[in-house]
């Protein structure tokens, strides 16, 4: 954590005052680091509902635990963690509840390569005008990236879009760094395989 940076100067001085039991500090905390909590929870969740659950149980949670919390890495990267585990422990309550053969035909296929077998039916149709085929583009990536297996899609939203480290995700998940890699690869090779599908596809 740097001591240059003013917004961790800030959110330092307002865990402080939360510590010692100045609620104005926590409410403060929570302003500050609400969007982007929601903004995990509901790239992983896919829900708006289950996005705003996960956002109260991330800072309830946090509010529990704030004198465990020793500043060992920022606040906002401590509450990040803490709302990608939520989402990821409603994520798998959801799987347990669904019936089974929905979500096995749901799921995808992969190759030998770790590209997708088959490809989700869908109008990606170019178009000349470039603000049109922007869209159609970002669209076909989001539905290949929907159309993950959810524990590829997991480690590929907590990696590349969040921007965290093999050994943080491992920590969230419970899974080991070599197995988070090889999900990533695979993912990112699905991913490829849609944008090159995209362009190829006149």
């Amino acid at each position: 954590m740097e001591s240059g940076d003013p917004t961790a100067a800030e959110d330092r001085n307002l865990l402080e005052k939360a510590q010692a039991g100045d609620m104005a500090g926590f409410e403060a905390l929570v302003e500050r680091h609400r969007d982007h909590v929601y903004s995990l929870a509901l790239r992983m969740t896919r829900s708006e509902a289950d996005a705003a659950e996960v956002t109260q149980e991330t800072f309830l949670s946090a509010y529990q635990h704030l004198a465990e919390f020793r500043g060992e890495a920022a606040f906002g990267s401590w509450v990040h963690r803490i709302a990608a585990n939520h989402s990821l422990m409603r994520l798998r309550h959801s799987r347990v509840v669904k019936n089974a053969e929905e979500e096995i035909k749901g799921q995808p296929e992969f190759n030998e390569r770790g590209s997708l077998a088959e490809y989700p039916e869908s109008d990606w149709s170019r178009r000349a005008d470039e603000r049109v085929l922007d869209s159609e583009l970002r669209r076909a990536i989001q539905q290949a990236s929907d159309g993950l297996p959810e524990s590829y899609r997991q480690v590929f939203l907590l990696k590349d879009l969040d921007d965290l480290s093999y050994e943080e995700i491992a920590e969230i998940t419970g899974d080991s760094v070599p197995a988070i890699k090889s999900r990533l690869h695979r993912a990112r090779l699905a991913l490829r395989d849609a944008i090159d599908r995209f362009y190829n596809d006149g």
